[in-house]
């Protein structure tokens, strides 16, 4: 349910991020606008170095911008702060990295169950959640260690991980960026059929311009 009625998945307005880059440069990361519809995908293309994944962190709610609005789900996240913000992303915000990320010392289980838990799902769905995600992924091995899973696998867990919750926005940071031209093919597939399954809106960015006929939005970054 969202927070606000026939709310997109996702709105930007006169968005502006600076940073100094590690030679001391600034980088400013400038977006007008852009407003993403509830179960929409879209491709976020640009050259390396233009503020692909720095944006995404921004409406992940992991940067603060220095003007403009991020809204997700009809929530503006200026209005949210620590604890609140934290839970908010749980719930809402899904992420895919390009190197999974999935906790070292956690089964795939126990990572989905993870994100389950900061999501504030009701505890008392979480195992059948976990369960019913992987299994639906094609993990049959849930008590398995990541680095006992193939790349193919993690991935898989990546994405039940991301969708645990049944957020609103998906975003997936060049998911496909390690992968040969076949096998970046499925995972995207993979990556667009849950989130259609699921109702999840999908941001997802790449340089990979392969990766255009797969969507039918793609949007540019420019600096």
């Amino acid at each position: 349910m969202t927070d606000a009625i026939n709310a997109h998945a996702l709105e930007i307005t006169d968005l502006e991020f600076e940073h100094r880059s590690r030679d001391g440069a600034p980088f400013v990361l400038r977006m007008p606008s852009l407003a993403i519809s509830q179960g929409e995908q879209v491709l976020l293309t640009g050259d390396s170095g233009s503020g692909k994944s720095t944006l995404l962190q921004v409406i992940a709610g992991l940067l603060t911008p220095r003007q403009g609005e991020v809204r997700v789900d009809g929530r503006p996240l200026g209005t949210l702060n620590g604890a609140d913000l934290d839970a908010f992303r749980g719930r809402k915000i899904g992420m895919i990295f390009q190197t999974f990320n999935l906790l070292e010392g956690f089964t795939a289980r126990e990572n989905v169950l993870m994100a389950l838990m900061f999501g504030g799902e009701p505890a008392s769905g979480h195992a059948q959640r976990s369960a019913e995600l992987l299994a639906h992924l094609g993990i049959d091995r849930p008590d398995a260690m990541p680095d006992e899973l193939s790349i193919g696998q993690q991935q898989r867990v990546a994405v039940a991980r991301a969708l645990a919750t049944r957020p609103a926005l998906v975003l997936a940071d060049e998911p496909t960026a390690s992968l040969d031209a076949r096998n970046a093919r499925n995972a995207i597939q993979l990556i667009q059929d849950s989130c259609r399954e699921q109702g999840a809106a999908l941001l997802c960015t790449s340089h990979d311009d392969q990766l255009r006929s797969s969507f039918e939005r793609v949007e540019e970054l420019s600096q």
